[in-house]
This record gives structure tokens, C-alpha cells and sequence, in this order.
């Protein structure tokens, strides 16, 4: 085991979603957590950038400001800078000097990498090559968040790490040469790995317009529900805190090195059951379908025996469990800003 009080661990692109969640989980067991982001993807400059089309813009800065607060009050030191700088990022890391390195940095949407390949390229991989040749030859561990999107349509619904591996699409394709790239390195320079393939994940403070962050958006604004498909797709569904909790066995446990790990609760749920979940706090839920998008795998529950077996991870979230802590959050928050923004209001008149 390795220890994870004192451990130095740097997070790039740890200023996002699961980064800043997972910053904090580490530094409460005790690790010296740092971060490096460009506050630029699903983050603040994107926010505060009118040639974005974003909705509820001020409901997700407000988001990111308690993000800061957060890792502020938590004193993890954040590091704003553009990862796809090579230069800048080695300097940092050396100055860093982490023994443990996370690479969050990435374009995490499915639908914008399609859309928008160059720039998916650009915030992934380009940052994934950087990362990797600032680290070799001075780090003791590289993590590297891949997704379950590399297995494409999974067989009989459920996905092992032997799984053969067929994705469908920009992102996917992009993650699975972020794993091989990976992989080489250590071949090459002898730099010891853990690929991690998380799915469907939600939970607090989460701007990137996941699932259920949208569809809780919608009910607490009195907006209908809009899915592609009859809802019967099936996800993985997993909750930020079973996640960090595998990413901190990962960096404790020496056998998570030079492996692969599906990292999800290990439960494929439907659409239409997460939906039953927002029908109980909001009966009065409308819901819309759309055509399937064809470009969507056919995906259900990753397999995470392996992680078990070799960690001891043990996810403890289940979609009613969790998200009933996701809505709770979300109301409270929703409820605390509104607040703000009528006495703002009233101040500006």
C-alpha cells in the first residue's frame, strides 16, 4: 500500500466537475493536493465568454465560483494555466513536483466531439501528449481518466476491462488512442499507469450539461423533460463520490499499476428509471422524446469486479441514493441563488 497522507498529487484539469470533487475528497484523506486548468472548458472563461451560446450562464458561474470557494477554503492550490502550453506545463510540474498525476483535462461531451472534432483534439489529446512527456522520467504513478464510451455498443449489455473494444464516434475514438498513447509510454519510458473508465457520471456542481444535471435543471424550472429514445436505454449510472473514493484507492493500492479499471457503480439503469426518481419529488414532470441519436452506443453495466478484487473498491451510491442526495443539493443551492438574485436586483434598481 501506499500511503496516501502527505501523498503529492496533482490534478490537471482539476478545476472541473469531477476534478475539483475528487481534489477535495483526496485532500480530506489527507493527500497535498494540487491543481493545474485553463479554466477554460465547462469553466468560467467559457461562461464569461458572450460568443458562447450557454444557457442558465449565471446559475453554473455561481457553480464555479463555490467550486473555488471550496478548494480555496480546503487550501489546495490552484494553477491557472492552459495545459496545451508544453513549456509552461513542464515548468510547472517541476515546480509541483507531484508523485502522483491525474490527467482530467479533456473535451467531456460525446455530442460536442462530434461536432466540433479539431477542438476535441486540441483539449484531449493534445493535452494528454503533453502531460505524458512532462511527466516521464520524474512522476511514481500516471492516471489517466479514459470513458466507457471506448467499448461502443457493449455485448449482451455489460462490459468487462477484456471487453473488445469498437467505438462509435469522435469522443470514443479519442479516448481509446489516449489509452494506447498511454500505454505506450510506459512501454517506452517506463512510466507506470492506471487507465480509469468512469460512466454516466452526476453529482454536485456539475456544468458540462451531463444527464441528470439537465434533467434536475428542467424539473426545479418547470421545464419538460426532453430524451432520445423511449428511455429504455440502459447507463451505468454513478455518483461522484463512488468515484473519487475508487480514483484514492487507485493511488493507494500498488496494484492498480499498469491496469485498467472500469470505475462506475456497476449497474446499468434505464433512462426512464432515473426519470422515475424526479417524478417522486416532482409529479407534475412532463417528458418529450426524441428520436435516438445513432451515434449513441448501446450501453449498459461495466463490470467492476476487477476493481474490487484488486482495490477493495466498494461503490455504496445507488441511482435512488444518489440521486436523492443530487436533488437535495441542487434544491438547496437553486434556492440559495434565487435568493441572491433578487436582492441583487433590488439593490441595482
Amino acid at each position: 500500500m501506499v500511503p496516501i497522507q502527505g501523498r503529492r498529487v496533482l490534478l490537471i484539469g482539476g478545476a472541473g466537475f469531477i476534478g475539483h470533487n475528487l481534489a477535495l475528497h483526496l485532500k480530506k484523506a489527507g493527500a497535498e493536493v494540487s491543481i493545474i486548468d485553463g479554466l477554460q472548458v465547462n469553466n468560467m472563461l467559457a461562461l464569461l465568454s458572450e460568443n458562447i451560446n450557454v444557457g442558465n450562464r449565471e446559475l453554473y458561474m455561481a457553480m464555479i465560483n463555490q467550486r473555488i470557494a471550496l478548494l480555496r477554503h480546503a487550501k489546495i492550490p490552484m494553477f491557472v494555466q492552459d495545459a496545451r502550453d508544453y513549456h509552461k506545463l513542464s515548468q510547472l510540474i517541476s515546480q509541483i513536483k507531484p508523485q502522483t498525476v491525474v490527467l482530467l483535462a479533456a473535451v467531456a461531451h460525446a455530442g460536442r466531439s462530434n461536432k466540433d472534432p479539431f477542438n476535441t483534439f486540441d483539449h484531449s489529446f493534445r493535452t494528454l501528449e503533453n502531460s505524458l512527456d512532462a511527466c516521464r522520467g520524474s512522476i511514481e504513478h500516471f492516471i489517466f481518466f479514459s470513458s466507457s464510451m471506448v467499448y461502443g455498443n457493449f455485448p449482451d449489455g455489460i462490459a468487462t476491462e477484456e471487453t473488445i473494444c469498437n467505438p462509435i464516434g469522435i469522443y470514443g475514438a479519442l479516448k481509446l488512442g489516449g489509452e494506447k498513447l498511454v500505454i505506450a509510454y510506459n512501454q517506452v519510458f517506463g512510466l507506470p499507469y492506471t487507465i480509469v473508465r468512469p460512466s454516466a457520471l452526476y453529482g454536485e456542481r456539475c456544468v458540462s450539461r451531463r444527464v441528470g444535471q439537465i434533467f434536475i435543471e428542467n424539473a426545479l424550472q418547470d421545464q419538460d423533460l426532453v430524451i432520445r429514445g423511449d428511455g429504455s436505454e440502459r447507463l451505468d449510472f454513478t455518483y461522484i463520490s463512488d468515484l473519487a473514493q475508487g480514483i484514492k484507492r487507485v493511488i493507494e493500492n500498488e496494484n492498480s499499476r499498469n491496469q485498467i479499471f472500469n470505475l462506475t457503480y456497476g449497474s446499468g439503469r434505464s433512462v426512464a428509471d432515473m426519470i422515475g426518481i424526479l417524478k417522486d419529488r416532482f409529479p407534475k414532470l412532463n417528458v418529450k422524446t426524441l428520436p435516438r441519436d445513432e451515434l449513441s452506443p448501446e450501453r449498459g453495466t461495466l463490470s467492476v469486479e476487477k476493481a474490487k478484487a484488486l482495490l477493495g473498491y466498494e461503490p455504496s451510491f445507488p441511482l435512488e441514493k444518489g440521486m436523492e442526495k443530487y436533488i437535495e443539493w441542487y434544491k438547496h443551492f437553486f434556492a440559495k441563488y434565487n435568493e441572491q438574485i433578487a436582492e441583487e436586483s433590488q439593490i441595482y434598481e
